[in-house]
């Protein structure tokens, strides 16, 4: 493969690219009468060249919204707009949007041309332009060569990879990916997420990508909409959600935490008992708080007089350590029963046994709190 920053050459139906503009306006999506919304008011503004990813748990609606906005499922209420048109009740085929699936989708009984020749000749592309356009497409994933293999002669990261091509290969204005690299093996996935970012700013089409892996979508995404029970519980770029989390749940959600339950006196924060200063981001809105501090924001002390000047501390024990090369990981349960854990740098501290209690402490501008 080659490097992710080689310029290859990009098929020109139009010059320039530029994606669409995606609006879901108050969209819902009812089963049945009785049955709690899959989708539950969903509101996005997702601008043109945006890569933008759907992340949340298994059952939250982010797969039910994709399927509204490719055309697969008609919305029960609400709008979905393109560059400003209506297109809630326009049928898939007619919406030109280009779509990957997770498991390829791919003609088994056509060669790798045929299957990415596919959409050009649905749309009476003649023969010349569609070689064209095939061979440069190909060129652009990485599979010039491969023309003439059939899918069960490609491994599953080239049959993703013609999955892409077929999808581009006809310039849509919007590419929706349907968590697309769940089947592959972490190195092949890490591969390509590489591919998939590099198609992204070369092709300047919009992206619309659904994943439970928050990694991937931090990795990815210009911007990661949360989804939770059907509705988007938060929208921002990935350095936003991660550092700036608004509740509990997209604290857990995306990243690893410490959340610390407690209550909020005055101008700082009680928890059991102790009293901690608030110099952190803190969220808008009622309702119960939580102290949030990433693992890497989170150091550990062996006593409270090692502790630095002006630290939030919780006392824990150490449950478990983990070495990663150039870190470990040190799971820790606190005194109020919940547990978290830290990430230091390898010899700082010196070595922590599991069972070892510690001091956890952190300066206050690097936690969050957040609403219930």
């Amino acid at each position: 493969m080659r490097s992710p920053t080689d310029q290859r050459t990009v098929p020109r139906t139009t010059a320039p690219r530029a994606g669409g503009r995606v609006e879901l306006v108050d969209l819902c999506k009812r089963y049945g009468a009785a049955e709690p919304p899959a989708v539950d008011h969903v509101t996005l503004d997702i601008q043109p060249g945006e890569f933008i990813t759907l992340l949340g748990p298994s059952g939250s609606g982010k797969t039910t919204t994709l399927n509204m906005i490719v055309g697969f499922t008609e919305p029960t209420s609400g709008r979905i707009a393109l560059n400003g048109r209506d297109i809630s009740r326009t049928p898939a085929h007619k919406r030109n949007f280009g779509m990957v699936f997770q498991n390829y989708a791919l003609f088994p009984h056509l060669t790798v041309a045929q299957n990415v020749a596919f959409p050009l000749r649905e749309r009476k592309v003649p023969a010349a332009e569609t070689a064209r356009l095939v061979g440069e497409t190909l060129r652009l994933v990485d599979l010039d060569g491969m023309a003439d293999r059939r899918p069960h002669e490609l491994s599953g990261g080239q049959q993703q990879r013609v999955a892409l091509a077929r999808a581009v290969v006809f310039s849509p204005s919007v590419l929706l990916l349907d968590e697309p690299l769940s089947a592959l093996d972490r190195k092949l996935r890490q591969s390509l997420q590489r591919e998939i970012k590099r198609l992204h700013n070369e092709l300047g089409l919009t992206f619309v990508f659904v994943t439970h892996d928050q990694d991937e979508a931090m990795t990815l995404s210009d911007r990661i909409a949360i989804f939770n029970r059907g509705r988007i519980v938060a929208v921002g770029t990935p350095a936003e959600l991660y550092h700036r989390p608004t509740t509990q749940f997209v604290a857990r959600f995306l990243g690893e935490s410490n959340v610390f339950a407690g209550r909020r006196v005055g101008d700082g924060y009680e928890w059991r008992g102790r009293k901690w200063t608030l110099g952190g981001p803190t969220a808008a809105g009622a309702g119960e708080r939580a102290v949030v501090v990433r693992p890497e924001r989170l150091n550990v002390a062996f006593d409270e007089e090692s502790v630095p000047a002006g630290s939030n501390t919780a006392p824990a024990t150490v449950t478990d350590v983990s070495f990663y090369g150039t870190y470990y990981r040190l799971e820790l349960a606190f005194a109020d029963d919940s547990v978290g854990c830290a990430v230091l740098p390898v010899g700082a501290p010196a070595a922590v046994d599991p069972g070892t209690p510690v001091v956890a402490h952190w300066r206050p501008e690097n936690q969050v709190l957040v609403a219930e």
